[in-house]
């Protein structure tokens, strides 16, 4: 079997990341797989890439995954990079395509739905705080809070991968919403802030542009001074009052949350998340 690897122009360009994109094919240009290498721009994450490799289901066990995945690492090490990492559903074919060629669980998310059907608990104020939401871009009065705020996930359960520091501005922040916007998703926040104005903590969703289908919860945080007080749990039955009347045709929500974070899965079992899959980040140090 003769297959060459076919290096292709990526159109999907990030503020903070280019990918790098590769076609297997036959000698008579019929495709047999592909592989995409993203490299980020930011010194703090520049050691860390993902990948992602997909070889067509006939054309497996004849070395097209080993093959996209030498260019993958090659390139990698080009670019400096000392690990590499991708998500693979535990237990699949390409998990343990992975573990073969050396790839270690860095760590496990637990992915999780809740059916919008169900009702979602009562939850009490948290004395002391108030609760604010928006639609896309945080407005003005509190973007700066917003995004300082931002530093409560940087102790996020990461494994044993080595994750550096996500440094957030202002505009970083109004741009990471925009872009929500512009591919025509809708962005929902709803956040604490404490009896000086400031923010303790906020979770975000995204929704699909028509409404409909499964929402997904981008992300969930709690400033550590503020935790073990129930803001997590509070914030999160509240958006989910909001998306149901603001989308009344939306079918759920979904959510992915490191093994080892008992708390956030707790408090998403309370509210009525129930586990769909697990999935390995794999990684490899070059």
């Amino acid at each position: 079997m003769s297959i060459r690897l076919i290096p292709l122009t990526d159109p999907d360009y990030r503020p903070f990341s280019r990918r790098i994109a590769w076609l297997a094919a036959h000698a008579d240009g019929t495709p047999a797989g592909s592989a995409f290498l993203r490299l980020d721009s930011r010194s703090t994450h520049a050691q860390l890439a993902e990948f992602e490799l997909n070889v067509h289901p006939a054309e497996r066990r004849n070395g097209i995954g080993t093959l996209l995945l030498g260019a993958v690492a090659g390139r990698a090490r080009d670019h400096e990079v000392r690990t590499l990492i991708t998500d693979v559903d535990a237990g699949s074919a390409g998990d343990r395509f992975l573990q073969c060629h050396g790839f270690e669980i860095g760590l496990t998310l637990i992915y999780a739905r809740l059916d919008l059907t169900y009702r979602t608990p009562d939850v009490p104020a948290v004395p002391g705080y108030r609760l604010v939401s928006w639609e896309g871009v945080a407005p003005d009065e509190l973007v700066q809070t917003f995004t300082d705020a931002r530093v409560g996930m940087a102790d996020a359960p990461s494994g044993s991968i080595p994750a550096g520091t996500d440094v957030w501005d202002v505009d970083r922040t109004r741009h990471a919403a925009k872009l929500i916007e512009q591919r025509g998703d809708h962005l929902s926040v709803v956040a604490a802030l404490d009896s000086t104005g400031r923010m303790a903590g906020f979770t975000e969703v995204v929704v699909p542009g028509d409404g409909k289908g499964d929402g997904q919860l981008y992300g969930t945080a709690v400033l550590p001074e503020h935790r073990s007080r129930g803001l997590a749990l509070w914030m999160k039955a509240a958006q989910i009052h909001q998306i149901r009347h603001r989308f009344p045709d939306l079918a759920g929500l979904l959510t992915d949350t490191v093994d080892t974070n008992l708390p956030m899965r707790r408090t998403n079992d309370r509210l009525g998340y129930r586990p769909q899959l697990q999935v390995h980040r794999r990684k490899l140090d070059l």
